[in-house]
């Protein structure tokens, strides 16, 4: 059968539709929104960061989670580890330029928590003394 140019569109939009369980897309919006994604990519942007200073920057890390975020975004092609065999071994991390296009996004969505925090802790509050329950 062949495709009409719409249903060749159609098909392709449904195949990359993060509203969808199992598109990949949706997996790759649920990894680049984790807080240690979002932590380590903006302490990579001043350049290249030893794991050690990594866990320095990235307060609250442990060492396993920020091996696992630094291992996921070099697999999803947006951070890359050089090695440098010496003594001991140094391994060095920095943001490919598809990490980079996404500090615009994560920019925005710092700015807007910064601004934003008043009010939202407002809410909160307002919110939580609404509840039942609440002394």
């Amino acid at each position: 059968m062949t495709l009409t140019a719409e249903q060749k569109r159609q098909k392709a939009q449904n195949h990359y539709n993060a509203s969808l369980d199992l598109c990949p897309a949706r997996q790759l919006l649920e990894a680049i929104s984790s807080k240690w994604v979002t932590l380590v990519l903006l302490a990579l942007i001043d350049g290249n960061r030893r794991h050690s200073e990594l866990r320095k920057i990235v307060a609250g890390a442990s060492q396993k989670m920020l091996t696992s975020t630094l291992r996921s975004l070099e697999r999803d092609g947006l951070v890359a580890r050089h090695v440098t065999f010496s003594v001991p071994v140094r391994t060095d991390y920095e943001l490919t330029p598809r990490g980079r296009s996404l500090l615009h996004i994560i920019f925005e969505m710092k700015d807007w928590a910064e601004d934003n925090m008043d009010g939202v802790a407002t809410s909160r509050v307002e919110y939580d003394r609404n509840q039942p329950g609440f002394n």
